[in-house]
């Protein structure tokens, strides 16, 4: 199945029900504070989310819990990084660290650790 991009608010939603793991509606709505949602707006959008193959639902009685089934990293490799990467750097991730390491955001020691990390399959 191919993803779909979400706008921003379903990318809030889908920060809360991956951070959750899986939320009722009425437990998600105190989450979102400015604007505060409304019930019937945050219910939409997680259907919505459902259509679109990244949310799905177990049903207690009358009511539904949902969860995610998309992977936040599959879904920040598919539309984040990509774009980044893609948009900025070339499509190269040896560009992306080297102006990180221009800018001084990554320290020599954090290089090595990356390099480590890259050597040890991590």
């Amino acid at each position: 199945m191919e993803l779909e991009k979400l706008t921003n608010k379903e990318e809030e939603v889908m920060q809360v029900l991956w951070k959750q793991g899986a939320a009722f509606v009425k437990d998600m709505l105190p989450l979102f504070t400015e604007p505060r949602l409304h019930y019937n707006t945050l219910s939409t959008m997680i259907r919505n989310l459902e259509e679109k193959g990244y949310v799905s639902h177990r049903q207690f009685g009358n009511t539904y819990e949902y969860f995610p089934v998309v992977k936040q990293e599959d879904y920040q490799n598919h539309f984040v990084l990509n774009k980044v990467v893609g948009g900025y750097f070339n499509h190269s991730y040896k560009d992306l660290v080297a102006y990180f390491a221009k800018q001084e955001k990554v320290t020599p020691d954090d290089l090595r650790e990356i390099i480590r990390m890259i050597e040890e399959g991590v």
